[in-house]
């Protein structure tokens, strides 16, 4: 057997008004559109860096890819703080802890305590490398911001 070089169709979005290609009576199904998805506006301007990771049983972020980005290095000093059920670490000269000599970031117990955090517990980290902070998101915040978009877009809970 030998290749298929017939040219697939591109799909185009459906603009207009629709109209049957076939009418009741005839015996074959009326054509519809495809359904397409509506799309976000564009407007992420990529300065922001983000990474879904574990916690160890230490309190360390395991992915270290945010860290680099930010371009903080083993003993970069660090402040690290709760904001309203977040976490922020920022460089920082005045920072008690320190990222760690193989270059993690720990967060302190209690503050994981304060957030509800569990080794394990997955968390959204978002970064900031003009900025030089980043931004920890524990699963109960997450949760709440899903459920405000959702309750958004379809005015209460998923369906």
């Amino acid at each position: 057997m030998g290749l298929v070089t017939t040219p697939v169709p591109s799909v185009v979005p459906f603009s207009g008004t629709f109209r049957p290609s076939r009418g009741p009576g005839s015996g074959r199904p009326a054509t519809w559109p495809l359904p397409l998805a509506r799309l976000a506006p564009a407007g992420r301007s990529g300065a922001l860096v983000y990474c879904l990771t574990a916690l160890d049983d230490s309190g360390r972020i395991r992915d270290r890819s945010l860290l680099a980005a930010l371009g903080w290095a083993p003993g970069t000093p660090v402040e690290v703080c709760e904001r309203e059920g977040l976490i922020v670490v920022a460089r920082g000269p005045a920072g008690v802890f320190r990222v760690t000599g193989q270059g993690f970031v720990v967060l302190p117990a209690a503050v994981r305590h304060w957030c509800g955090l569990r080794p394990g517990d997955r968390v959204l980290v978002v970064a900031d490398p003009g900025a030089g902070w980043m931004v920890v998101h524990p699963p109960a915040a997450l949760e709440a911001m899903v459920s405000a978009v959702h309750t958004a877009v379809w005015g209460g809970e998923p369906r």
